[in-house]
């Protein structure tokens, strides 16, 4: 079985070989580019099976590279790593076409765990919503403005909200671990955020209560599951 390749653009070196090693000695396969002009044609060059870029970059920052890629292959998986904090920024990540966006620092369980999510998503065929939006029911999920709406009514779901419900839909009807959860989206699985998880499935549970036919069910000692029809 050949290694997953991974293009990955960071300028902080010290940071990109301490990533790239920890990727390399899981088995992945590392092209590495810190210029940010030069990322597009290494992406042509090495065809990589997902891409992870680094946002504030020299020359030309993640996003443009994102656009850039988007026109050569709709379907790559793109992660956004950047210490950026505001809402704006994550919606201008999954506007331009990115898939996933982890906020700096990072563990590499944490960029691991979604590296290996967004392939098997991409193995097994899940479709990408369109320009960002999902339709759940009743419902239709529109990730980049962070909007739930029924038709008759619209909820502004937290940064929080939006990513724990948009991982339950792009993992539907399969059982997602509440570890995974916990480190994908608060870093680690402490007793404090595990609560904070119980809370905000509560909230979600409630936001969708007006469809019988969408489910989160709890498996009791795993974690979750979202049943959609």
């Amino acid at each position: 079985m050949s290694s997953i390749k991974v293009l990955y653009v960071e300028d902080e070196l010290f940071l990109g070989k301490i990533v790239k090693e920890s990727l390399e000695s899981r088995n992945y396969e590392v092209v590495m580019e810190s210029d940010g002009a030069k990322a597009t044609e290494l992406f042509k060059k090495s065809k990589p099976d997902i891409c992870v870029l680094d946002v504030m970059l020299p020359n030309k920052d993640g996003f443009t590279i994102a656009d850039e890629i988007r026109e050569l292959d709709e379907e790559v998986p793109i992660i956004f790593l950047t210490a950026k904090v505001q809402t704006e920024d994550v919606v201008k990540g999954f506007s331009a076409g990115g898939n996933d966006y982890i906020r700096k620092p990072f563990s590499m369980e944490e960029l691991i765990v979604r590296i290996q999510n967004l392939l098997r998503n991409k193995q097994e065929g899940l479709p990408r919503p369109n320009n960002g939006t999902a339709i759940m029911g009743r419902y239709n999920f529109q990730m980049n403005r962070q909007v739930l709406s029924n038709g008759k009514e619209e909820k502004k779901l937290s940064y929080r909200e939006s990513e724990l419900l948009k991982l339950l839909y792009e993992n539907r009807e399969k059982i997602i671990d509440r570890k995974d959860i916990l480190n994908l989206l608060w870093g680690n699985d402490s007793f404090f955020n595990s609560r904070n998880l119980d809370v905000y499935i509560t909230k979600l549970r409630g936001y969708l209560k007006d469809d019988p036919s969408l489910e989160i069910i709890t498996i009791k000692g795993i974690g979750y599951r979202f049943v959609a029809g």
